[in-house]
């Protein structure tokens, strides 16, 4: 049997900034288990460039950091990623 590993980015919806249905922007809770997407911290060639705010994470890779009722719940690997990203101060989103 062959396994094939499809990149994360043919999974990626870039119109709705969405992968597997689930929006890359808005207010997100960082979990230990049972996540809608798994993500790894990566330096250079991310899936998603990420940028971090306090208020309206509107836009594609804006995350708000939040507790309760989040948008999307990610969990933070170092193996096995959905989707690989990386930290930016300015121009989030799918590169």
């Amino acid at each position: 049997m062959i396994l094939l590993a499809l990149p994360a980015i043919s999974q990626i919806n870039p119109n709705r900034c969405s992968f597997k249905g689930a929006d890359l922007y808005g207010k997100v809770q960082v979990v230990q288990a049972f996540p809608d997407v798994k993500v790894q911290v990566v330096p250079s060639a991310p899936d998603l460039k990420v940028k971090f705010v306090e208020n309206f994470p509107n836009e594609c890779g804006e995350w708000q950091i939040v507790d309760i009722f989040p948008d999307l719940k990610v969990q933070f690997v170092n193996l096995f990623p959905d989707l690989k990203i990386q930290l930016v101060g300015s121009s989030p989103g799918i590169p």
